[in-house]
């Protein structure tokens, strides 16, 4: 604001005693307070409350594997070796060697390269960086490698992962199989517990009537809501986890999706003399769905 001019010096008192009352004025004028603050409404957590398997109907990404290569705007081939934090023996690589499409799936070959003890490639593929998933259901149909010391994976991690570090990100095994005993699958939750330690909680053993896993597809699926993981094989559900016990719980934030063939490792030890390879696990197609909110 421009300062007042005075254009005689007879109006110079009237001026100053003006300018005295109004700074006299300001000085004891009690100032407006403001009023309450009111906060942002919450933001709504898109189908944090638990549905039916069935509900689940609007398809929000998916792959399908019928195009020629690998979509890699939607997965990143994790290269790697040194036994991932479970004595695993192979290697990750990005080549096609290893994954690749064929006749509309996804492959992922364990292969065994020498005569070493470390002499195995494989593939691991992740969403980490171009999709993440929070509440929905996750469809993955596949059908399973077989053998002493295989172990296929369809399972999540916590996408804060770089931030917070592993358990405290959390990990969804939506299926884990151990290739020694090929009818049977498990899905397993680990997370902190209140006392800063490592923890995990399992279903139990899902075991076939006849057959193996590795002798024909079937549908292996995680629906998640707010504080509720479920998992379900062929629409039937093998395990129903609630989050509380987790500490901080991790498990209503992002996660991104793996799929996997490790070979050795502590869950099903090392391949033996009777193992055979190639192995291959094959995923007809990955589908996210959520269903539609009325409210």
């Amino acid at each position: 604001m421009k300062r007042s001019s005075f254009p005689t010096s007879r109006n110079l008192w009237a001026g100053a005693s003006l300018l005295l009352a109004l700074a006299t004025q300001a000085c004891t004028e009690e100032k407006a307070k403001p009023g309450p603050v009111t906060p942002p409404p919450p933001v709504a957590e898109t189908n944090a409350e638990a549905r039916d398997y069935a509900a689940y109907t609007d398809l929000i990404w998916n792959d399908e594997f019928d195009a020629g290569t690998l979509d890699e705007s939607k997965w990143v081939r994790e290269q790697g070796g040194n036994g991932w934090g479970n004595n695993e023996l192979q290697t990750y690589t990005n080549t096609n060697e290893n994954s690749y499409l064929l006749d509309g799936s996804l492959v992922i070959e364990a292969k065994k390269t020498g005569s070493g003890p470390r002499d195995y490639t494989s593939a691991r593929l992740i969403t980490k960086g171009k999709r993440d998933f929070q509440f929905g259901r996750i469809d993955v149909r596949a059908k399973l490698p077989k053998g002493q010391g295989i172990w296929p994976a369809i399972w999540m991690l916590g996408s804060n992962i770089d931030q917070v570090q592993w358990p405290t990100c959390g990990e969804i095994d939506i299926m884990e199989l151990r290739g020694s005993q090929p009818n049977q699958v498990l899905s397993t939750m680990h997370y902190m517990n209140s006392q800063g330690r490592h923890e995990y909680k399992s279903n139990q053993w899902q075991q076939l009537a006849t057959g193996t896993y590795a002798d024909d597809y079937h549908v292996f699926s995680v629906v998640r809501s707010k504080d509720q993981i479920r998992t379900y094989i062929d629409e039937r559900e093998v395990y129903n986890f609630s989050s509380g016990a987790a500490s901080p719980n991790p498990f209503n934030n992002p996660f991104f999706l793996i799929l996997n063939v490790a070979v050795g490792g502590n869950f099903d030890g090392d391949p033996n003399s009777a193992t055979v390879f190639p192995q291959k696990m094959y995923v007809d197609y990955v589908r996210f769905y959520q269903y539609k909110d009325s409210k």
